[in-house]
């Protein structure tokens, strides 16, 4: 049986080795960053030095508290790793307001108006109406849908990264690594 900490090592480290080490493009909004961590959120959690030396260990303690832990998405996985790996992948791009907020709309729209489990307000906060509901969507929609909801999710965060970059031409740079390795490729 997995444990906590092997789950989220299975979701943590493929995404952790995708981002990879320092990058500090002058188009990236986030700035410098490293193992996919922003300054901005390094500094929030007490880093000081240059993000050029931010540790992995470190990188992962951000990872526990910022996109695992604090948006419930280990929560998820103790019903769907697959869907917790989307949601925290997504949530270290966009943020994880956002990919919460990708789960409930989704769950919205498979619930067969409302006869399945109510309506979620997408609120961009997992909590137990949430987790009851993606519970429910599971066990009565059968055995794709975990895949189905995996492209929903995908769906949304590649329209989003379109949005992104048609809005802001600068953006044309990211477009194609984030469809490549986020949508195409996936969590996990």
């Amino acid at each position: 049986m997995s444990t906590p900490q092997d789950v989220f090592d299975r979701v943590i480290v493929p995404i952790i080795d995708r981002e990879g080490g320092y990058v500090d493009h002058p188009a990236d909004r986030g700035g410098p960053t490293n193992w996919g961590i922003t300054e901005a959120t390094a500094r929030r959690h007490g880093y000081r030095g240059h993000m050029r030396d931010l540790p992995r260990e470190v990188a992962l303690h951000i990872y526990a508290v910022e996109y695992w832990d604090g948006p419930n998405f280990d929560g998820v996985a103790q019903i769907s790793v697959q869907i917790a790996a989307e949601l925290t992948d997504t949530g270290i791009n966009m943020g994880v307001f956002v990919a919460a907020g990708f789960l409930q709309r989704a769950l919205n729209l498979f619930n067969n108006r409302g006869r399945l489990y109510a309506d979620l307000r997408a609120d961009g906060r997992i909590g137990p109406k949430t987790l009851k509901a993606l519970e429910t969507y599971l066990k009565r929609r059968g055995v794709d849908a975990e895949a189905v909801m995996v492209a929903a999710l995908n769906s949304f965060q590649g329209e989003r990264y379109a949005a992104i970059a048609e809005n802001d031409a600068s953006q044309e740079d990211f477009a194609y690594g984030w469809f490549r390795t986020r949508v195409l490729e996936g969590a996990i």
